[in-house]
């Protein structure tokens, strides 16, 4: 029997994951790019200027996050981005305080979560899909999935974001549900999973999640990890992720 990694370490392997997808995001937007500045990681996508959830950053201490508020800050100002975020947790208070003290303002407070892919992950049988969308399908579903402005998220992501494993699924002949997964060594990250408003409570997203899980353990994922909205909590817990405490996304805006 495999090692259990403590919690502790399951987060720091979370954010990590969270750190690198959207970097992988940033290199593919049109004049994004992912900046490393000793222990602090942003992605930069001007592209999109006005979308905290993307153009965020991750930090491995809260002692390097306050070293470089003020650089991180000038750095998003000249590359024309209007609106940024940085990702903590909510037992991390050093940083929780740094950020309130700086008017970041709390935008969301997902819940942290992981799955132990120790067991194989039976791929639904009806469920239509692909792993090669036309991206401006995917975009598509994922403004009508998550409300952004028709167009937002086709603008930043005019191509599919290389290594980052991409999934569409139908309903009735029609794009309906998205996800998208991203692997750091050897854990697979999930997110961005919608279904638009009329495809909802047919599982959809639980049929993606599957597919998306079977996959990663077949790459050799040992562990699956995400930050669940309310609305996706239950589709999580149902596939037997368990909570890893509150992530929190701190947004700065003019």
């Amino acid at each position: 029997m495999r090692a259990v990694p403590s919690d502790d370490v399951l987060l720091e392997r979370m954010f990590r994951n969270v750190g690198e997808y959207f970097a992988r995001c940033a290199q593919s937007s049109p004049g994004g790019r992912s900046v490393e500045l000793d222990g602090v990681r942003a992605a930069v996508m001007p592209a999109i200027p006005w979308a905290s959830i993307v153009n965020c950053v991750t930090y491995t201490g809260a002692a390097a996050l306050h070293a470089r508020i003020g650089e991180l800050d000038a750095l998003y100002r000249e590359a024309g981005v209007h609106a940024w975020s940085v990702w903590t947790h909510e037992s991390d208070d050093r940083a929780r305080t740094l950020l309130a003290n700086a008017r970041f303002v709390l935008d969301s407070d997902p819940m942290s979560m992981v799955l132990e892919l120790d067991s194989a992950v039976e791929r639904p049988a009806e469920l239509e899909w692909t792993r090669e969308p036309d991206p401006a399908e995917l975009a598509n579903v994922v403004e009508r999935s998550y409300g952004f402005p028709p167009g937002m998220f086709a603008a930043g992501f005019p191509e599919l974001p290389e290594g980052v494993h991409c999934y569409l699924a139908g309903h009735e002949g029609r794009p309906a549900g998205v996800l998208m997964a991203s692997d750091v060594e050897d854990d697979g990250g999930i997110f961005l999973v919608g279904t638009v408003p009329e495809a909802r409570g047919r599982g959809i997203s639980t049929g993606l999640m599957r597919v998306a899980l079977a996959d990663a353990a077949e790459r050799g994922c040992r562990t699956s990890t995400l930050q669940a909205s309310r609305m996706g909590y239950p589709v999580y817990r149902r596939l037997g992720y368990r909570d890893l405490g509150r992530a929190e996304l701190w947004e700065r805006r003019p």
